[in-house]
């Protein structure tokens, strides 16, 4: 379900294609150099005295291709303003991390909630082996060879805040040393 933004109009039309959770790609480029990757849309019924009332939210993920990432979830009763929510909330949260020769400078392992990933550096050429909202976070970053793997809930968004709590566990080889009151 890859579509652009300017033709997702209506909540009716969303909700007659393709299946809630799935992942989007959407270019809503500002003048800075923040992208919005992937945006995962559910809907949601409440069932009421007069019928059925569809809401939206949208799992935003942001990020800069250089170590910086943010995810922000939005909620309205269209979509649209589920989005423009949630990239404003992930813009809002974006956390820095460090990057060595476009991969991750150790093994690490995150969770949230029954969500967890685990992550290992990968030399150049192995690409980005991950999938769903892990690479999503990791495509923001800018992580280009990573070896990846889901160990809990298939869940999107336990993976995706499973994965950032990961990220934010993340040391640079100066940062250790210093820990350790080590001069190199």
């Amino acid at each position: 379900m890859l579509r652009n933004q300017k033709q997702l109009k209506t909540s009716k039309e969303l909700s007659a294609q393709g299946k809630p959770g799935e992942a989007m790609e959407l270019d809503l480029t500002d003048a800075k150099e923040e992208k919005v990757v992937t945006v995962i849309i559910n809907r949601v019924t409440k069932v009421v005295k007069g019928g059925k009332r569809f809401s939206f939210n949208a799992l935003v993920v942001v990020g800069d291709n250089h170590g910086k990432v943010g995810v922000g979830l939005g909620k309205s009763n269209e979509v649209q303003g589920a989005i423009q929510k949630g990239t404003a909330g992930a813009r809002k949260d974006m956390m820095q991390f460090p990057l060595e020769n476009h991969t991750i400078p150790h093994e690490v392992e995150g969770k949230f909630g029954a969500g967890k990933v685990w992550m290992k550096p990968a030399v150049g050429g192995t690409g980005l082996i991950a999938g769903g909202g892990v690479r999503a976070v990791l495509e923001a970053a800018g992580v280009k060879n990573v070896l990846t793997k889901n160990l809990g809930t298939r869940n999107a968004f336990n993976t995706v805040y499973a994965t950032l709590n990961a990220l934010s566990k993340l040391k640079s080889r100066e940062e250790v040393m210093k820990i350790r009151g080590r001069a190199e």
